[in-house]
């Protein structure tokens, strides 16, 4: 599976962004997919995943209510729609494949990455 991340940019605080991951391979839709950031100086973290079939979904506290993981198997593509952004989420936005469940939160266990996508939340 080769993945490729697009959507990042400048927003202010409380505004919107959708990320978008094409991903390129026939084990796409049997895969978990999942959404990473790394922000400066920290480790790369999680934030959100979508199981195979698109009807379950998992976030961390810090995003959960503001950020919507969605995919199109058809299209072969995962979305992060993110909404009242904060400074604080200002990283670098990994997209990734895991063939583990819904709640593989560890980077560890993801064996695709797309390149990456920076988002810019300014105060």
């Amino acid at each position: 599976v080769q993945l490729q991340a697009s959507g990042g940019g400048l927003v202010q605080a409380g505004g919107s962004l959708r990320l978008s991951c094409a991903a390129s391979g026939r084990s796409f839709s049997n895969r978990v997919m999942g959404w990473f950031r790394q922000g400066p100086g920290k480790e790369r973290e999680f934030v959100a995943t979508i199981s195979s079939t698109g009807i379950r979904t998992y976030y961390p506290d810090s995003v959960k209510g503001r950020f919507t993981i969605s995919r199109d198997n058809a299209k072969n593509t995962v979305y992060l729609e993110m909404n009242s952004l904060k400074p604080e989420d200002t990283a670098v936005y990994y997209c990734a494949a895991t063939t583990l469940g819904l709640r593989t939160t560890n980077p560890y266990y993801y064996d695709y990455w797309g390149q990456g996508t920076l988002v810019t939340v300014s105060s």
